[in-house]
């Protein structure tokens, strides 16, 4: 069993990008944070990385997708630490052959499912395998990584930031996701659960591309701070800590 006074972290899709940063600003924080992604060797690398810097970090294999790996890593927390404090479901993909426009009379099938299966289904699984361990938490936090491209306000408004980046697939992804945070948070008010979504921003990553105005040390910031506050809201939606529209 793990210290009573330290938290405990597990971050999914870790082991790069803003993943891998939400882990490190954790552990900086005196944080143990479960390094978790889809291949143990990147796993233990990436742990391997942040343990060199210090850090508390421990790998698990854990992809989201597969049910058999949510149900290990949930026995894994529990013989370990028993308890989760925070869970960052940080892993997310986007399927659709290019970025922006309008794809919604073309995106197919197979770029709808594997996007929901990743971005949606995957994170319900994942929270809901570990919230009987967040529940043992003096202070649970759940951030669900999501996207202002999933603001149904913003693509609804003519001339908005994102208008023109109707990526069905992704975009609905993530509204989808707004709306399980909404409903969690509602299950869960009264609880000391709480449950936020955050945009992290147009970061430097994989995904964002070397065109994208944010460096990814500032892209993990929402949601540690979501993470970590003592008094943090609950069914929010925000970036930088200031509301984004639905």
């Amino acid at each position: 069993m793990s210290n009573p006074t330290q938290k405990i972290a597990l971050v999914t899709g870790a082991n790069r990008g803003i993943g891998l940063e939400t882990a490190r600003q954790l552990g900086r924080q005196g944080v143990t944070v479960i390094v978790a992604a889809r291949d143990q060797g990147k796993a233990q690398e990436a742990a391997g990385t942040l343990q060199a810097e210090g850090i508390a970090a421990v790998p698990l294999k854990l992809d989201v997708t597969s049910s058999a790996d949510i149900q290990a890593a949930a026995r894994f927390v529990e013989e370990e630490f028993g308890r989760l404090d925070v869970l960052i479901n940080n892993a997310g993909i986007f399927a659709e052959k290019q970025f922006g426009g309008n794809n919604s009379a073309s995106v197919t099938q197979a770029e709808l499912r594997r996007t929901f299966d990743t971005n949606f289904f995957a994170v319900i699984e994942v929270t809901q395998a570990l919230l009987p361990l967040l529940g043992r938490s003096a202070a649970g936090r759940i951030v669900n990584l999501s996207s202002v491209l999933g603001s149904l306000t913003l693509h609804a408004k003519p001339g908005s930031p994102i208008a023109d980046a109707k990526n069905l697939a992704y975009n609905a992804s993530k509204t989808a996701l707004n709306a399980f945070t909404i409903h969690l948070a509602d299950a869960l008010k009264g609880t000391n659960i709480r449950v936020n979504s955050a945009h992290p921003g147009w970061v430097k990553t994989a995904m964002g591309g070397a065109e994208a105005p944010m460096e990814i040390v500032d892209g993990a910031k929402s949601s540690v701070a979501l993470a970590l506050a003592e008094d943090a809201p609950n069914g929010s939606y925000t970036h930088m800590g200031k509301p984004l529209p639905w």
